[in-house]
């Protein structure tokens, strides 16, 4: 699948079948957060692939009681190491959450490109989720995201532009507000 189509088909899916990932589909994900970018290659992540029932059922518990969550057979904890992160991005701002979600990111488009659905959670308790998941009090959740097989395969299709806003509106040429 080409890069660009499988933006288009990503879907944030919240009903998944209960087919397991394939270890060769699995291995090639957790590629597609490896070789990620970060600021300065300094790689600030570490990525929690909870796959225990009974953990993934508490972690939707701990996410505003997303419960459908625990349906698919993975979930991944999306982590920042803020002491490994680039300092200064901007002059201002540590790169950690941005550089988590990039990876986060390239692993949604990969799981499209093999069939499989994701959902970028961010209403979840870090406290919580912490504690469930052993995640040591230095390091930050920066999302989840369910992973494995959407329950209805229709939800692969195209955007549809008619929800995205117009390009006049998002883009400008060379200067803020100008086209």
């Amino acid at each position: 699948m080409e890069v660009l189509e499988a933006i288009k088909n990503r879907r944030s899916v919240r009903s998944y079948a209960t087919r397991p990932i394939p270890p060769d589909v699995f291995a090639r994900l957790r590629q597609a957060l490896r070789y990620a970018p970060s600021a300065c290659n300094y790689q600030p992540w570490h990525f929690v692939l909870v796959t225990d029932e009974q953990l993934r059922g508490k972690v939707a518990q701990a996410s505003a009681g997303q419960h459908w969550m625990a349906d698919a057979p993975v979930i991944v904890a999306a982590c920042c190491l803020p002491e490994q992160a680039y300092p200064n991005m901007g002059g201002t701002v540590n790169s950690g959450a941005v550089d988590v979600a990039i990876a986060l990111d390239h692993l949604t488009l990969a799981a499209v490109a093999e069939g499989l659905g994701t959902c970028w959670i961010g209403a979840f308790d870090e406290g919580q989720v912490k504690r469930v998941l052993g995640i040591p009090a230095t390091v930050r959740l920066v999302a989840l995201t369910p992973l494995g097989y959407p329950a209805s395969p229709d939800l692969n299709h195209p955007v549809d532009e008619s929800r995205r806003k117009p390009q006049a509106e998002i883009f400008s040429s060379n200067r803020y507000g100008s086209m």
